[in-house]
């Protein structure tokens, strides 16, 4: 009864009509009841129902009315990725969006991405926070006292953020493990025989790069070795600065070099190469990767990787975990980081 009630359907819904609850129900033989209670997810029906309605909703083409479900439940099945638009990292923003994206399909929430242009302001997440436009909010490039975060935990309400904090109120974070990668990269260079290190960082107000000048400082004194912290300040530095930093690098003539970024690793290799030294040879680099640009440029430099798309889906299981009311101590994390040696 249930495949023929589907065929009929099927066959009389006109091209143009908009899918809605009566369809699904139709098409799968089970009350309305019982299909609004499986897209909202509910805990007493059994899992094959929920995937009948889901695979019928999905065949069909269902989109659920957001205002009427913010009406009824008073959620938006929106997720917020209040996304820094001053980062370093080639494609990160894109890299992210797919991680989040590949994690909330056949989910019920949607993404909104707001870019943020004013690094530390809060209009953006306080706008959200008075509209309620999303369920939770997802916050890259933290500070270490970031006021958005603040704001958040002061409002009580579910968000995660790529990158750690100093406040005192535990919450949800997934973030890059800084002190791993210095520490990876120092032994690394170590081993390669180099004696003269050089940072190139920029301080862009971010906790990441506190946790990395602090970690670098802190393992070269542990092996015995010297260097310098090269800092770019708020903007980074400018592509055609940091070509020129390589060119007078080449000339004091450190052995080896470490990079947080790939975009800023791109302009100094040119620059080491325009002063005269072949990288990997004449001095040994080793960069923060986080896309395949740099190797298909330079084969033979040394990287250390942040899988970004990965970080993007943890961030978004930790979200949803949290939007479910599970506590901030246990929705903690951070990603290894995985060595890419070439020379």
């Amino acid at each position: 009864m249930a495949k023929k009630a589907a065929s009929q359907s099927l066959v009389h819904r006109k091209s143009g009509d908009r899918v809605t609850l009566r369809t699904i129900s139709d098409a799968t033989g089970l009350s309305l009841s019982t299909v609004s209670l499986a897209l909202r997810g509910g805990v007493s029906l059994k899992a094959e129902t929920k995937q009948k309605v889901d695979d019928a909703a999905r065949r069909l083409g269902y989109i659920p009315d957001r205002a009427g479900v913010r009406l009824r439940t008073g959620k938006t099945n929106v997720i917020a990725l209040v996304l820094d638009s001053t980062g370093n990292s080639i494609d990160f923003a894109g890299n992210l969006i797919r991680g989040i994206g590949r994690e909330i399909s056949n989910t019920r929430y949607h993404l909104t991405v707001v870019p943020e242009f004013e690094r530390g302001s809060t209009g953006t997440v306080r706008y959200i926070l008075d509209h309620r436009t999303a369920d939770g909010i997802i916050v890259t490039h933290t500070a270490k006292r970031d006021p958005r975060i603040e704001m958040l935990l002061g409002a009580n309400f579910p968000f995660v953020t790529h990158g750690r904090t100093e406040f005192e109120s535990p919450h949800p974070f997934h973030d890059f493990d800084a002190e791993a990668f210095v520490a990876m990269a120092v032994e690394r260079l170590a081993r390669l025989g180099c004696k003269n290190l050089v940072l190139v960082s920029g301080d862009d107000g971010t906790n990441n790069h506190r946790n990395i000048a602090g970690a670098f400082r802190q393992f070269l004194a542990s092996a015995g070795l010297v260097g310098t912290v090269v800092d770019w300040g708020p903007a980074g530095g400018h592509a055609a600065e940091l070509r020129r930093l390589g060119s007078e690098l080449a000339a004091t003539r450190p052995d080896g070099i470490l990079c947080d970024t790939e975009l800023r690793a791109i302009s100094l290799l040119g620059g080491l190469q325009d002063g005269g030294l072949t990288p990997g040879s004449d001095v040994h680099v080793i960069y923060k990767q986080t896309s395949d640009i740099v190797p298909t440029v330079y084969p033979g430099i040394d990287s250390i990787e942040e899988d970004v798309p990965a970080a993007g889906s943890k961030l978004t299981r930790l979200l949803m975990r949290r939007i479910a009311g599970e506590l901030p101590e246990a929705l903690q994390s951070l990603s290894y980081p995985v060595c890419r040696w070439r020379q």
